[in-house]
């Protein structure tokens, strides 16, 4: 038996785009020359906490000058930068731990052991707690109720697993086969809760006993809808048909529709699939081109080892190699993988009902699919983004017009408003402008596309990567999360970092910057032994549709805010950024109903000085700031680029609200409808710790949330105000 290493490769991390697209340089006012380098020295250490491992409360002073007291809107003191192993929160708020890995979700499952000896993941909550929404419960529980702060439901994804903590020994092979015990407690941990919550003596409690609960894993029935349902593109051995899948994988961020339901995102589905190594001699040269286009190389072994177990139908199925002999994919698993990467849509208070795949919305690593408070007569609209290196930003936009009378119509509505519609891909411009470009057979630089000359919308759907590259959509610096102002419906996109983006070397898929991603520079990390390149801490886009129509097919656009550490040049802190609200690659973003933005972070480039954040802030609009000159510098390659900022934010409008125990990611955010109670994700705390210690508890990287020698474990936390009052503001 041998160990599997630690993964050492991060698959947001990756980027497959080789389009030709503009990358807006050489339309803007850009001068390349030779000079030093830019870098100033770090900014901002660690400041001490207060309190023990699993909570503590907020020190206020911090190196770079004491952190000033509430003013403004905000009724909390900003917090400190934190490396402890604990919960960071403002004085005045406290968390509880109410639903982490592991945990029953029916009456009678027993407490988990968390030593790796749990098996029945199929009632248990998953790994890596992620994006989630709150669905409102009446007080008897016997159905919706959207005004419910006292009783509701949980939507909640699972992105992936941290299996060194997941297993006894961690993940091993025997015999270069993953043991099928182990995979399956992978698989199962998978995928999305649904659990209820309720106040019991004041104090928000997982009810394990309720008939809402309910686990959607890989192994999950699903039907497929939208253009794609019945193509042979997702024709396969368990749908002959290609009208049914199975399960969902790698869900990320989150959304809800007007009329009741959990919307949960595929994001980095491709590397949980093998491929043999001349599969490419089986397939023609459109489907290389589009298998390239995802990252399903011919060779890969699957990340998860998941194909490898057996013969089984439940493993063959991640194993996507043409080994059938039919000529449509019948009889093997070839486009199993085109089942994947899609929005699902499920009735969270139908635990009966079948998830739908609505693939109108796209194939792509999807993060998000958010919509503005719809207005009737007018068409439903979801904005989306692609969470891989120099990936797209989309819109979705209904054809049928909301009836308020739709309002309960759970998956039937959806049926309606999702699966037909127009799908568009966002071309930012280099004066502030934006269109959205339609991705239909009505598009001729589509239906003309060399690479991949489309055929009809499901091959589009399909492919739709490659049919924003056909279209001309700007590459971006990987499009995370994204959020709707509920005052004026503009949207806020979240673009964490991206390491391609370059002064020299442009060969695909390296970038130079552009208006819209106007930053690469070098960052030190930590005792200068490594260096970061390219936009290292990432900044968030916001686009205002034009006439204020969600359905408009051009927009405005600027920078709301560019991530960086206080200490930085102003050349890389162009936003003015302070102790109280420094930061790096913003990642989940969420508006609260009283239109408090919050930002949470997943970062690597600034983790020396303090653990992943979030932050509220009080946004302002597009066109609040000005043009905007960046100076980048790397090594001694500049290059000058004309963007669009928004007002610099300051402590009264952007500060720290928590920090997370060591090696997590805060990610998956939502509130009661009251505004008094905030539930968060804290997803795999001490992840980087290798399984080659696993014997040795001393030198793991985290222990949260229970301390001592105990095996880390994702968790939801509830944060309520000591006096009762509401979150933020």
């Amino acid at each position: 038996m041998n160990r599997l290493p630690h993964p050492a490769i991060d698959p947001d991390d990756m980027g497959y785009n080789d389009s030709d697209n503009p990358d807006f340089a050489d339309i803007l006012t850009a001068r390349l020359s030779r000079r030093g380098l830019l870098r100033g020295g770090l900014g901002g250490a660690a400041v001490t906490l207060l309190g023990g491992l699993g909570l503590s409360g907020c020190a206020t002073p911090g190196t770079g000058g004491d952190i000033p007291t509430t003013v403004g809107g905000f009724n909390f003191n900003p917090v400190a930068k934190s490396l402890a192993d604990a919960i960071t929160l403002p004085e005045g708020y406290s968390a509880e731990v109410i639903y982490a890995v592991g945990d029953p979700l029916k009456a009678g499952l027993g407490a988990y052991r968390n030593d790796g000896s749990d098996v029945d993941f199929d009632w248990r909550a998953g790994d890596h707690h992620d994006g989630m929404e709150y669905f409102g419960l009446k007080a008897d529980g016997s159905g919706r109720d959207d005004a419910g702060a006292e009783r509701g439901l949980l939507a909640m994804n699972h992105e992936n697993v941290t299996a060194t903590f997941l297993h006894p020994e961690g993940p091993t092979l025997t015999g270069g086969r993953r043991p099928q015990q182990e995979a399956d407690r992978e698989i199962a941990a998978h995928g999305v809760s649904i659990v209820e919550v309720r106040k019991v003596n004041g104090r928000f409690k997982v009810n394990a006993a309720s008939r809402y609960n309910r686990r959607i894993t890989p192994q999950t029935p699903v039907e497929i809808h939208g253009p794609v349902r019945g193509s042979l593109l997702v024709r396969t051995r368990h749908s002959t048909n290609a009208t049914k899948a199975r399960g969902t994988l790698n869900n990320c961020a989150v959304g809800r529709t007007p009329w009741g339901t959990f919307l949960t995102c595929e994001e980095n589905w491709a590397f949980y699939f093998a491929r043999a190594k001349d599969d490419d001699s089986k397939r023609t040269p459109k489907e290389q081109h589009s298998l390239r286009r995802y990252g399903l190389m011919a060779g890969a072994d699957g990340m998860s080892g998941w194909a490898s177990v057996g013969e089984g139908d439940f493993y063959r199925r991640w194993d996507m190699s043409r080994n059938g002999k039919s000529a449509d994919g019948s009889d093997d698993y070839r486009n199993e993988a085109n089942t994947f990467g899609y929005v699902l849509e499920l009735d969270p208070y139908q635990p009966d009902s079948v998830p739908r795949k609505r693939t109108a919305l796209g194939r792509l690593a999807h993060e998000c699919a958010v919509c503005p408070a719809p207005v009737a007569g007018r068409p439903v609209v979801f904005y989306m983004g692609d969470d891989t290196k120099n990936e797209y930003i989309y819109k979705f936009v209904s054809k049928a017009l909301w009836d308020p009378a739709d309002a309960n119509g759970g998956v039937v509505a959806g049926d309606k408003y999702l699966d037909y519609g127009t799908l568009y891909v966002a071309r930012f411009n280099a004066d502030g402008s934006g269109d959205w470009l339609p991705l239909t057979m009505d598009n001729s630089r589509l239906t003309g596309y060399t690479p991949h000359p489309f055929v009809d919308l499901a091959d589009i759907m399909v492919n739709t990567r490659v049919a924003a590259d056909a279209a001309g959509g700007t590459r971006m610096d990987r499009p995370e999360w994204c959020a709707v102002n509920p005052r004026n419906n503009e949207v806020y996109f979240t673009l964490t970092n991206n390491s391609n983006r370059v002064l020299a070397g442009a060969n695909h898929p390296k970038l130079l910057p552009d208006a819209a991603n106007p930053r690469a520079y070098e960052d030190v990390y930590g005792d200068g032994s490594r260096r970061n390149k390219g936009n290292v801490n990432g900044h968030i886009i916001r686009t205002r549709d034009n006439g204020d129509d969600p359905a408009a097919v051009s927009f405005r656009w600027d920078i709301y805010v560019f991530g960086a550490e206080a200490g930085a040049p102003s050349s890389v802190n162009l936003s003015g950024l302070t102790e109280v609200n420094d930061m790096s690659s913003p990642d989940g973003i969420t508006f609260t109903r009283n239109g408090l933005l919050w930002i949470q972070t997943d970062d690597g480039a600034y983790t020396d000085v303090s653990n992943c954040m979030m932050l509220a802030a009080l946004p302002g609009r597009v066109g609040d700031g000005a043009a905007a000159i960046v100076e980048n510098q790397q090594g001694s390659d500049r290059l000058e680029v004309t963007t669009f900022k928004g007002k610099n934010p300051t402590p009264d409008t952007l500060r720290r609200f928590m920090v997370g125990p060591r090696g997590c990611e805060l990610t998956g955010i939502t509130e009661t409808p009251d505004g008094r109670a905030l539930f968060v994700n804290i997803q795999h705390p001490g992840e980087e710790t290798p399984a080659s210690v696993l014997a040795d508890p001393a030198k793991w990287h985290s222990h949260w949330p229970h301390g001592g020698n105990s095996r880390p474990r994702s968790a939801t936390i509830v944060i309520t105000k000591d006096d009762g009052g509401t979150i933020g503001i």
